[in-house]
């Protein structure tokens, strides 16, 4: 992961629009996290699938969902995108994976992002799918 530019952070007043990232490594989470932060979103993380199914089920829907596919738990991050796409469909979904393939991800997220990703883009790419339309 490479930093990169995050673009200017939202104007006063302007509302933010809020992420779920969910990601098992805490250190990817944590630099995603302060990245998407510094850009103006609201960030609530989760260390996994259950966790976030949690979260979605017990506060106000995110905006955008980012999730990587291998991860403990129950379900991966494929069938936590499944699941928000049944449950969600407005919820905007980024799938992230250094293994599993594009198409794996095709049907169920608005975005596949191949790790190792360049936080900027990555940041860029959550402000192209929360932006008002």
């Amino acid at each position: 992961m490479m930093a990169a530019d995050f673009n200017e952070p939202y104007a006063d007043g302007e509302p933010r629009a809020t992420v779920l990232i969910v990601e098992d490594e805490v250190l990817i989470r944590m630099l995603l996290s302060e990245a998407l932060r510094s850009a103006g979103f609201e960030v609530i993380e989760a260390a996994d699938a259950d966790e976030a199914l949690a979260v979605l089920h017990t506060s106000p829907c995110p905006d955008t969902l980012i999730t990587d596919v291998k991860m403990p738990g129950l379900v991966d991050g494929l069938g936590l995108a499944q699941i928000v796409r049944r449950t969600q469909p407005q919820l905007k979904v980024i799938v992230t994976s250094g293994h599993a393939a594009a198409d794996a991800a095709t049907e169920i997220a608005d975005a596949f992002v191949r790790k190792p990703y360049d936080l900027g883009g990555l940041v860029r790419q959550v402000r192209a799918l929360t932006a008002p339309r």
